[in-house]
């Protein structure tokens, strides 16, 4: 086949690569007779668009993204500790070839959820698979499983994808048997798939996330291991659009009110 390939034109032989990857094989084994065709490139064309669409579709279903702000809204000047570089230089994805872990670090309403979701549309645009989950939610969907066999089918929701997010870690505290599963969830993509990890708490204080576990300092040890920690610092952003929010919305009362009363003074 190689050596076939050599002798023929090198437009000929994409045409051919496309045929197979494409699983055509009624026109693979006509090539000879149609490979000339010009509708033959624009059927190929079109059917790589639609698949490339359909692709795309699944993968963004499946990541379960939802709703979320694009990184261009995002405020850099908020925080007061953000470090900006290393945070834009994740996006252009090397840590997912070097299957290294991002922990995003810090307190409620600085855009770490956000920053994370991007990262995981970011990496699904470009082909990977992706899966965003909080980690409440994914713990008690694995405690549900009644057997050893159902937690394995569904362990593997969460260890396939490329990269997998982990929202929200450290906002509620959980027994054994959550640490032991979220322990499961890292050691099975160890070295071999990426985490990115956003938490309102320190490595120091996850003792308090996972009280009684004897698991935690191995877990922490296999996050770190090979990982990008990032901390943003600062008062919530989400605080600061509601007291805008907040002054605007009197400021417009007080406009109105200040209206009612010269239109009451109007006299008749």
């Amino acid at each position: 086949m190689n050596t076939l390939a050599s002798m023929l034109p090198q437009e000929t032989v994409l045409t051919l690569e496309r045929l197979s990857r494409l699983s055509l094989h009624g026109l693979l084994g006509r090539a000879e007779r149609v490979i000339h065709e010009p509708w033959v490139k624009e059927l190929l064309d079109l059917e790589e668009a639609e698949r490339d669409r359909r692709s795309l579709k699944r993968r963004i279903d499946h990541a379960k993204l939802r709703a979320f702000k694009p990184m261009a809204d995002f405020d850099w000047s908020w925080p007061t500790q953000c470090y900006r570089t290393l945070i834009e230089e994740l996006f252009s994805l090397h840590f997912i070839e070097e299957c290294t872990n991002v922990v995003l670090i810090g307190p409620n309403g600085l855009g770490k959820t956000m920053i994370l979701k991007n990262l995981l549309h970011q990496a699904v645009l470009r082909g990977h698979t992706a899966r965003f989950v909080r980690a409440g939610d994914m713990l008690a969907d694995l405690a549900r499983q009644d057997s050893s066999s159902a937690l394995s089918r569904r362990l593997r929701h969460y260890v396939a994808p490329t990269l997998l997010g982990i929202d929200e870690v450290g906002y509620l505290s959980y027994d054994t048997r959550y640490a032991d599963l979220f322990f499961e969830v890292v050691t099975r993509r160890y070295q071999e798939r990426p985490i990115v990890i956003s938490t309102n708490k320190a490595f120091g204080q996850w003792s308090e996330v996972f009280p009684n576990a004897a698991c935690v300092v191995t877990l922490v040890d296999r996050l770190v291991h090979k990982a990008e920690i990032t901390t943003l610092e600062g008062k919530s952003y989400r605080l600061k659009e509601a007291e805008e929010r907040a002054a605007r919305k009197a400021a417009e009362r007080a406009v109105r009110k200040a209206q009612r009363a010269a239109a009451d003074a109007q006299p008749d």
